[in-house]
């Protein structure tokens, strides 16, 4: 990939709840383009496993176990990962946490609590140890994984909808603060993908149908389709883009209901 706007040589990335789904392809596809990648999760098992896979074909990756809802362990996440590499050049937010399915009034505060906490005030301790030393340096990406639930109403993933909301403002403002230093910060909105996290949503075989039917291209998407626009906002290729969210989910909000 030298020579390429794609090309990520030299570049530091960090990547949360990178032990699976989404946050695995993406580390994997960015180490893949060049890159050295801090795998991250709450458990150093899968962590580990991702990270030897890595290194295995070639690449170059570290460990540092992380619950993003403790700012505490942002703190070490991002000082191990500029001790150890020197830089942090990327920065993708992906992970994120949903703890309650159904009516949003019936929502405990204590879980509406844990959704804004995991799901956006982490993604502002994230950027605020790492958005700095980027500028310092001339530059750099953050990418903040957020979903097509910020941008419609749900009857029962409603508080997870308004984080995420919530995370296409905080994309916008922090864009418009660091535009200036040469920090670009992006949001990437996925539709339902067949992870894990989105278990509940495509194993509920009703759902799935009326999901389905109602997309463009008739299915979900899978995980390493949203890997390649990650390696597009953290590459020179997006270097004109910023405060923008690319939406990918098989054109389930552009269809016609």
């Amino acid at each position: 990939m030298k020579n390429t706007p794609f090309d990520l040589t030299g570049k530091v990335a960090v990547v949360t709840g990178s032990s699976r789904g989404i946050g695995r392809c993406s580390a994997e596809l960015l180490a893949k383009l060049g890159a050295k990648v801090v795998v991250s999760s709450r458990k150093l098992e899968p962590c580990k496993e991702v990270a030897d896979g890595i290194i295995a074909a070639g690449g170059d990756a570290l460990v540092i176990p992380c619950n993003i809802a403790r700012k505490n362990e942002v703190e070490a996440l991002i000082a191990g990962a500029t001790r150890h590499y020197g830089k942090i050049d990327i920065l993708v937010c992906n992970a994120a946490v949903n703890p309650y399915y159904g009516p949003l009034l019936d929502i405990t505060d204590e879980a509406f609590d844990k959704i804004m906490g995991s799901n956006v005030k982490s993604n502002i301790w994230l950027s605020a140890l790492a958005i700095p030393q980027m500028a310092e340096r001339g530059g750099g990406s953050v990418i903040i994984i957020s979903s097509i639930g910020g941008l419609r109403g749900s009857t029962v993933i409603g508080a997870y909808g308004i984080s995420k909301a919530a995370d296409f403002a905080l994309c916008r403002s922090l864009a418009g603060e660091w535009g200036p230093k040469g920090v670009r910060v992006n949001c990437i909105a996925p539709g339902l993908v067949k992870t894990d996290f989105a278990r509940a949503l495509w194993e509920d075989e009703a759902n799935l149908k009326r999901r389905t039917a109602t997309t463009p291209l008739r299915r979900i998407g899978e995980p390493h389709e949203i890997a390649g626009a990650v390696a597009y906002l953290a590459s020179d290729a997006s270097s004109f883009m910023t405060g923008q969210t690319i939406v990918i989910d098989g054109g389930v909000t552009t269809a016609a209901v």
